[in-house]
């Protein structure tokens, strides 16, 4: 009976500690997360730290700050915002038109 006594007070006694080692800084996490994906020959990805219930477009590949946090993997460049204020932009071998000036249409 006395080593149950002691199995469960040690058990209890260590619990903390065992916590404690579980939970992880986001930003230490993120960097051994990035180093494994690099070491596994993906270049271009990125790895973003959002919050536990926000919807993540990509994969969890982690939690952190004692499952606060969510670390989400996403491969592939990612897109820039569009700059949809200007005029647009030409394309190759089409001449840029004057102010004032009309195109003249193919017959």
């Amino acid at each position: 009976m006395r080593t149950l006594v002691a199995m469960v007070a040690l058990a209890l006694a260590a619990s903390p500690a065992l916590a404690q080692t579980q939970r992880k800084e986001c930003a230490e996490l993120k960097t051994e997360t990035e180093t494994k994906i690099k070491n596994n020959g993906v270049k271009v990805f990125t790895l973003t730290v959002v919050d536990k219930d926000a919807a993540e477009d990509g994969k969890v590949v982690g939690t952190c700050d004692g499952g606060i946090n969510k670390i989400v993997y996403k491969r592939g460049a990612v897109d820039a915002p569009r700059d949809t204020a200007g005029e647009a932009k030409p394309q190759p071998g089409e001449a840029k038109s004057q102010p004032g000036e009309a195109k003249s249409q193919p017959k």
